[in-house]
């Protein structure tokens, strides 16, 4: 067990983080910590609920597909 974290196949877990958003090549990705992978396999359904707490001030948003200025 590590830091406290245990889940069972019935237990419903919820946790918040709050991360910068990083760059892998052209996508933006959130990268999950280490202390949350044993419990975050791949094939692991999720739900993700962003909030917004700060813009960069070089970065214009854009949405629906379209391309970001500010690279």
């Amino acid at each position: 067990m590590e830091k406290g974290i245990a889940l069972t196949e019935q237990t419903k877990k919820s946790f918040t983080i709050t991360k910068k958003i990083a760059k892998h090549g052209s996508q933006a990705v959130i990268v999950i910590p280490r202390i949350l992978e044993q419990h975050l396999k791949p094939g692991t359904i999720v739900e993700l609920g962003i909030n917004i707490i700060s813009i960069s001030e070089d970065k214009e948003i854009k949405f629906d597909g379209e391309k970001n200025n500010g690279k």
